[in-house]
């Protein structure tokens, strides 16, 4: 089946130390098994460095997002300034993974929502998509987002309700979906997924993590994503390879590597 798809991963990770033993072995072996291309995504300055160089080795597969993730616990002084020049690389199409996470008390919810403002209008300069993480914070990144809209970006691995969801859309922004909606209890985000639009989705992994049943607890890579497009094409009434199809249309458009 899978080499009848047509993929494009629009959010993973790697540069992670979790890919160290077999990263370019695995990286090689996507095309064969319909994987077009994947949008690595960093969480800070090494990160967004280590992900262009990556690309540089894999550059008809990967493309780069470069920002400050809000788990990340300070943005060091002239952070903009260098995402500015790392943004000047061919590779980079989007400025990412930016957001607000209210989950753990690494970064406190002021600096989160003034790093996020700031890569906001980054990304408004540079004409750039961005790439939105949100956790246990809806209601001020909905606050946020609407000073800058309309945008252009992804909410990835959403989670909020299909209320949310259609705020989002609002705004301009796709949505993404990960492997947790092939989880027993994805009430809520299969709900959202079925209220948005097949011209708005985004298939992800957000590997190494979020791996799809029945890889549930193993390593996540991109090899996993027709699990996930499984259940997306159920809920929305396609096949796998017309979700595979659409989704991969929908980032190239969103990214610009058409």
């Amino acid at each position: 089946m899978q080499e009848k798809l047509v993929i494009f991963d629009s959010h993973s990770h790697y540069t992670d130390e979790a890919f160290d033993a077999d990263r370019d072995a695995l990286l090689a072996s996507f095309p064969e098994k319909g994987i077009r291309r994947c949008m690595i995504c960093a969480t800070d300055l090494p990160s967004a460095a280590a992900c262009l160089a990556l690309a540089e080795r894999f550059p008809a597969l990967l493309v780069t997002a470069v920002g400050i993730h809000p788990e990340t616990p300070d943005a060091p002084e002239g952070y903009l300034d260098e995402l500015r020049a790392l943004s000047r690389h061919p590779s980079v199409h989007a400025i990412g993974e930016i957001g607000l996470d209210y989950h753990y008390d690494d970064c406190g919810p002021v600096q989160q929502k003034r790093i996020l403002r700031e890569q906001l209008a980054l990304a408004k300069e540079l004409n750039l998509p961005v790439i939105l993480h949100c956790r246990d914070a809806m209601g001020d990144m909905l606050e946020i987002l609407r000073e800058f809209a309309p945008l252009e970006g992804v909410m990835h691995c959403f989670s909020g309700s299909a209320e949310s969801a259609q705020e989002v859309l609002k705004m301009g922004l796709y949505i993404g979906f990960t492997g947790v909606i092939t989880f027993k209890n994805a009430k809520k985000p299969l709900a959202a997924l079925r209220s948005v639009p097949l011209d708005r989705l985004l298939l992800e992994t957000d590997c190494p993590y979020m791996a799809p049943v029945p890889y549930r607890g193993k390593r996540c890579d991109s090899t996993m994503l027709p699990e996930t497009a499984a259940v997306m094409a159920r809920e929305k009434g396609v096949s796998v390879e017309e979700i595979c199809s659409i989704t991969a249309q929908n980032a190239a458009r969103l990214f610009r590597t058409c």
